[in-house]
């Protein structure tokens, strides 16, 4: 009877995943993932062609993440983008290295900032431009630029530290700012 594998292509990838949360993209290496795992590289390579297409793997298991993230938060407000933004940030101090890979990275066309926040197919910014009252579309791409700058600003300061605010005031800070873009549009 043929010996059944213990090192599965899940087992490498979720292994893999658990490392990216942890400690960053830069830290998974076949060495330091074998490690983790508890074998040699070889389970790896058996499944993998090389670490480049782990990684393409690891990019859209994060993705998803991401996107579950967000589908599960609690909406709350009224405003648009304000429930997006506060999910953002949350989920850039909570998933540091995931939120450093997916949005403080370069990509290809097809994974573009606007695509990952956007979510794969599930249209996020749509919904929430949706909901902005008497839009003119023709503005809707500058409107959205301004506010995600602003939020990706504030998502990026709490990667460093650098940001502090509770929910509320995030909440607060998000609202106002949003509705004078909306208004200013």
């Amino acid at each position: 009877m043929a010996r059944k594998e213990q090192i599965t292509k899940q087992v490498i990838l979720d292994s893999a995943f658990d490392l990216l949360r942890k400690q960053g993209m830069e830290m998974i290496t076949a060495r330091k993932l074998a490690a983790h795992i508890g074998c040699s590289t070889q389970p790896i390579f058996r499944v993998y062609e090389n670490m480049d297409a782990l990684n393409d793997e690891l990019f859209d298991k994060a993705r998803d993440f991401y996107e579950n993230f967000y589908v599960n938060y609690k909406k709350e407000s009224a405003i648009p983008f304000v429930d997006l933004g506060i999910s953002y940030i949350r989920f850039a101090r909570e998933e540091i290295n995931l939120f450093k890979l997916l949005f403080m990275t370069q990509h290809d066309n097809e994974n573009t900032m606007y695509d990952l926040i956007n979510g794969k197919d599930k249209g996020f910014v749509i919904k929430e431009l949706r909901r902005v009252h008497n839009l003119n579309m023709d503005k809707a791409s500058s409107l959205f630029m301004k506010i995600f700058i602003f939020i990706h600003g504030m998502a990026c300061m709490s990667t460093n530290g650098e940001f502090d605010l509770t929910r509320d005031e995030v909440s607060n800070t998000l609202s106002e700012v949003i509705k004078n873009f909306i208004k200013n549009q």
